[in-house]
Order: C-alpha cells, then sequence, then structure tokens
C-alpha cells in the first residue's frame, strides 16, 4: 500500500505540471490509491448517446458559446476521467433493444456494472435487490462535479423521492437520464385534433388501416385502459377528486380479471383495424403518409414532426385527454458488476456526473432527440438550447408564452424561464418535448407488476398478438379445409405412382 500511494503522489505530480488535473477535483492520489486502471462495463439503449462526428452545420449556436459533437462521448469521458481524478478507465459499451432484452441478459449471466433501464424495469431490479444505492458523495452539491445532483430538474427530483418500492425511493439508486410522456402524432389534414385527443382513436373505424399502435405490452395495455374508462377518467367528478393524481394512478393500472379481459378484447379489435403494431417504423410511416396517425413516444414524436417538416409536411403531436404515460429512463448500479469494488463505483458514478453536464446533456438531447431530466440548475445553457430550438425569431407576429418554470426552477410562474414561440407550437415539437404543467396533471406512471400479474398481462398480449385460430371466418375454415384435400389428394397420387414405378 506504500508504494501504491508514492506511486499516486508522484502521479498526481506529473499530472499537475502537464495541466491535466483540474483545481478543485478529487485528489488524483486518493483514487489511484484504489487502482491505477478500472474497467467499467455500461449497457444502454441503442443510439442513446452522441457518437459524435458531427457535420459543422450542426453546431449549436448558443449566446453562451457554440456547442458541437466532434467525439463520441464515452471516448470524452475516458478522457475527461484520467485528466479529473487520474486514474485510466476502460469502458466496455454495449446496448439493448429492449427492457426484457437487458434483463434478459442480466438472468443469462451477462455483468454489467452500469444500465439504463426504464422506470418499471429499475423498479423490478429494486425489489429484487439487484442494485448498488449511489453514495453520499454523489449528492454532495458542494462538489462542482456532481453535476447530476447540480442540475437534476425539480420536477424530476420530486417525483424519483415520492416513488417507492418497499419503502426505498427511486431516487435512492436511480440517476434519470431521459423522460416524456406518450402521446398522439396525427395529421391535421386527415384527423381532427378532437379525434387525436383520445385513446378511443386507436379504435376507430373511421381510420381503418391507417393508424399504428406501439408493438409492446405496457404502452399498449396502457392505452387500452385510457380507452375503455374514458367516460370515467374524463367525468368531472373523477377529473375534480382531491386525490385525483393517486386515483389516476390506481384506474391506469388496474389488472383485475375483469379489466384484463376487456382490454384483450378492445386489443384483439384495434389489431383488427391497424395499420400495424410497431416499435419504431411508425416515425417513417407517417412521414411517408402510410398512416395518418400513429401512437408514440414524445422523444420519437418530436423527430418525426422533424422529419416531416424538411418533407414540407406538417404534423401535429397531442396528449389523450384520459390521461399519459409519463416514463423515464435512468442509470442504475448493478451489484453483481460493482461488487464493493469503490473504484468501479467512483467511475460509475463519474460516468452520471459527466454526461449530466450541462453541454453533454445538449448534445445527447440534439443526438438522440428525447428530453434530458437535467435543467442544469445554475447554468442556464439548457434552458437556452430549449429557447434556440423553440423560440420565435424577431419577424413572427403569432406568439403563445409557454412557461417552463415547472421543470427549470421549480416554480411554474418563475418568469425567467418562458419561452415566447410561434403560436403553433405549442401542439407541436415544444409540446412534446417539453410537455405544459396543465398536461402533466393528468400524467399517470405505470407501475411494476409483480410476478404472477406479469404473467397474466403477458398471457393476454400473448392471445393478442398470436393469431387465434377460432376466430377464423367460415370462408376461411372452407378454404384452409379446401387446400387441405388438395394436400391429401397430391401425396395419395404421389404415393400411387411411387408404388407402380417399383
Amino acid at each position: 500500500m506504500r508504494r501504491k500511494k508514492w506511486c499516486a503522489i508522484l502521479l498526481a505530480g506529473v499530472l499537475a505540471v502537464a495541466g491535466l488535473v483540474v483545481p478543485g477535483a478529487a485528489e488524483p492520489a486518493e483514487a489511484a490509491e484504489w487502482a491505477e486502471e478500472v474497467t467499467l462495463r455500461i449497457s444502454n439503449w441503442e443510439e442513446y448517446i452522441d457518437l459524435g462526428d458531427w457535420d459543422e452545420d450542426e453546431t449549436i449556436d448558443l449566446d453562451s458559446g457554440d456547442i458541437i459533437g466532434n467525439w463520441p462521448m464515452i471516448d470524452e469521458f475516458e478522457d475527461w476521467y484520467y485528466r479529473t481524478y487520474g486514474v485510466i478507465v476502460h469502458v466496455e459499451y454495449s446496448t439493448f433493444g429492449t427492457n426484457e432484452d437487458l434483463y434478459n441478459m442480466l438472468t443469462l449471466g451477462d455483468v454489467f456494472d452500469l444500465v439504463c433501464p426504464s422506470e418499471y424495469m429499475v423498479m423490478k431490479l429494486m425489489a429484487e435487490d439487484a442494485l448498488v444505492p449511489l453514495s453520499d458523495e454523489f449528492f454532495d452539491t458542494s462538489d462542482p462535479y456532481n453535476y447530476y445532483s447540480r442540475g437534476v430538474s425539480p420536477f424530476i427530483r420530486n417525483i424519483f423521492d415520492e416513488q417507492k418500492i418497499d419503502g426505498e425511493s427511486w431516487s435512492k439508486y436511480m440517476a434519470g437520464y431521459m423522460w416524456g410522456i406518450t402521446g398522439i402524432v396525427y395529421n391535421p389534414e386527415e384527423v381532427t385534433e378532437e379525434e387525436a385527443s383520445s385513446w378511443k382513436l386507436l379504435n376507430d373505424g373511421k381510420f381503418r388501416r391507417q393508424i399504428t399502435i406501439k408493438d409492446n405490452v405496457r404502452d399498449s395495455y396502457f392505452a387500452a385502459v385510457g380507452a375503455l374508462k374514458s367516460d370515467l377518467l374524463t367525468s368531472e367528478e373523477f377529473i375534480n377528486d382531491p386525490n385525483y393524481s393517486a386515483r389516476l394512478e390506481e384506474e391506469m393500472n388496474d389488472t383485475s380479471p375483469e379489466t384484463l379481459a376487456a382490454v384483450e378484447t378492445y386489443l384483439q379489435e384495434v389489431k383488427d383495424k391497424a395499420y400495424s403494431f410497431e416499435t419504431d417504423a411508425g416515425k417513417a410511416d407517417m412521414v411517408t403518409g402510410k398512416v395518418v396517425a400513429n401512437y408514440q413516444w414524445s422523444g420519437d414524436g418530436v423527430y418525426t414532426l422533424d422529419e416531416a417538416e424538411e418533407d414540407d409536411m406538417e404534423l401535429d403531436f397531442t396528449v389523450p385527454e384520459e390521461a399519459t404515460n409519463i416514463y423515464f429512463d435512468g442509470w442504475v448500479m448493478l451489484k453483481s458488476g460493482i461488487n464493493e469494488d469503490p473504484a468501479k463505483q467512483q467511475a460509475a458514478e463519474a460516468f452520471i456526473n459527466y454526461i449530466s453536464r450541462p453541454d453533454n446533456v445538449i448534445r445527447n438531447m440534439y443526438y438522440v432527440g428525447y428530453t434530458s431530466c437535467i435543467a442544469g440548475g445554475d447554468d442556464d445553457r439548457i434552458f437556452e438550447y430549449a429557447d434556440w430550438c423553440y423560440g420565435a425569431e424577431e419577424d413572427e407576429e403569432d406568439l403563445a408564452e409557454y412557461p417552463l418554470g415547472y421543470f427549470f426552477s421549480g416554480d411554474p410562474d418563475d418568469k425567467d424561464y418562458v419561452i415566447t414561440a410561434p403560436a403553433d407550437q405549442v401542439n407541436r415539437q415544444l409540446a412534446a418535448q417539453y410537455p405544459a404543467e396543465e398536461t402533466l396533471k393528468r400524467a399517470s406512471i405505470m407501475t411494476y407488476f409483480d410476478s404472477e400479474t406479469n404473467d397474466r398481462v403477458n398471457q393476454m398480449w400473448i392471445h393478442v398478438r398470436c393469431y387465434n385460430i377460432l376466430d377464423m371466418p367460415v370462408w376461411g375454415w372452407i378454404l384452409l379445409i379446401a387446400a387441405l384435400a388438395v394436400a391429401i389428394v397430391f401425396a395419395v397420387r404421389r404415393r400411387v405412382k411411387l408404388a407402380r414405378n417399383k
């Protein structure tokens, strides 16, 4: 240990002379005493972090300074970590396609230190005692490098503090990365705003084979419950209930046998009318005009509207009046990977902090299209970026004031966080990127299902997505029997012919 410490002190001196140690950083000697090299295994969603290589014309030219991604953020983190802490970190970065893919990888023995699942998978991992709590040092706002704790949105922080599993808050284990809501992207020339403002749109025969729905059980279940309970959820008595938020969450997470059966029937009807169940294709289908409405996550909604604009096509985004699902993707550390190694945990938490630095937040938001959980704290560049994206030009006349104080400062009436935007942005990208506070009042989290409930919900989904032969019409049975008869005749003839040739 003594030799290690002297080597670390020598390394710190060399780095300081070279100008590689940032003033105020944790002492390199202390970090190097744990390990001179650390391997950090990270798994994230596909295409969910800035990979760099931006063109010059993609430069985000804020008044406070230009921002551009020249290099992959993973590579830049490795360099930053060495210059800041005097320790070499090797990031082994991989991706997954769904939360279930990630969970299956963990079940099959893949080992990661840091992963970024959605909130319901975080709840499942918390319930299974699979996570390492964030350290006390991570929450120390006096540390200038704790960008997450210093900059997380008050709105996000309050949700993470209030939501609990087995009495423990999300915030003890999860650092938020991106968030959003679900809604409908629609073509206003084909679908009215009133029609698009209800989950019942998905089963509207007027738009047969012109609407897409999400190809996953949780999103589709949420939409079906919203449609089935539309009258209740939009009634004045329900909306004005003093316990509205709690009742909304209870209703939207109803998995009683009666509701499960009703959802299965409803989704079977939707399947018969929908253009497709999809995960990613709906964005292109909207832009090409194959469909007139698309059930969409808000981040993908922004992308879809942007792409349509490039083709001189105007699409809108709205949130059904019954309810919207608010979702989060967040970073958590796994016990199986960290394994009580302080060097790994420091590197993992430093990675969260590095990508929570305001300039990196902006790069990731620009690259992936989703909304960061980071507001920036005392650094206003993230709000400046929102205004850069959606603020009105000087010569525009039809304007709307769009308050975002609830997200950036925690005060809905904060005049410092109001965007003066073109009026149509109230129903377009700005509303998808940063939903209005009024919209979020009818937002509900879809909670974690226990194993028994999860099995029942998944079985319902299998019934929906797999073809039920009992639903075949009479003419279908006639064709099937005829085809079998023809096949049998050919088989018999072939056997007779083979027998004669012997």
